[in-house]
């Protein structure tokens, strides 16, 4: 399999500690791909029409793609476990929809102002999709119990978006007003899926 990859992608991320969680990592080859919405990559564009990292090409040569895809690929693959059944997928597949829609909005947010020229740029529209930002953290404040003793999709995708509010947004020092999340946060992020995945760029 190979994996188009950026270092500095949370959703890249994502795929990349599923690989680890579920043993797929050593099968994957991961080629680095430099690609934005104003500069796409022709090599990803040729596999994925959106030309977005991540994109998994499988062994048979099929591309597969967003994040959310190739994580249930990757899990199926090994057999299935991260993405579990009834109540509890149900669970799982909200909450990383959730923490996606939070990696969703500071994208948007780091794009508008890392790569738009400073006189086009909207405070107004910052400030709405930090707005979910915030919110989404308080919610998964709110859940923070439920979170302990689990690594599925959701719990996943939680810490690669806390992670990456780390890494690109440490001013927002979401920690201090949501003391629960970060001591689940402390402890996941200890995992060895983790600590093999850090951003970076």
């Amino acid at each position: 399999m190979r994996l188009f990859y950026s270092s500095s992608s949370p959703f890249v991320r994502k795929v990349l500690v599923v690989a680890h969680e579920v043993g797929l990592a050593d099968q994957i080859e991961i080629v680095p791909a430099k690609t934005t919405p104003v500069a796409p990559s022709a090599e990803i564009r040729a596999a994925n029409p959106l030309a977005q990292v991540p994109t998994l090409v499988t062994d048979e040569g099929v591309a597969l793609y967003d994040s959310r895809v190739i994580c249930e690929y990757l899990d199926g693959q090994a057999g299935g476990r991260l993405f579990g059944a009834g109540a509890a997928r149900w669970r799982a597949i909200t909450e990383q929809a959730l923490a996606d829609g939070l990696l969703g909005a500071a994208l948007l947010t780091r794009y508008e102002s890392a790569l738009r020229p400073q006189p086009l740029r909207w405070p107004d529209w910052i400030g709405g999709q930090m707005g979910k930002v915030a919110d989404a953290l308080d919610r998964f404040e709110r859940d923070a119990a439920s979170l302990a003793n689990r690594v599925d999709i959701g719990t996943i995708t939680i810490a690669c978006g806390l992670s990456y509010l780390d890494f690109r947004y440490g001013e927002l020092g979401w920690r201090a007003t949501r003391p629960a999340l970060a001591r689940w946060f402390e402890g996941f992020a200890a995992r060895p899926s983790m600590i093999a995945t850090p951003p970076a760029g």
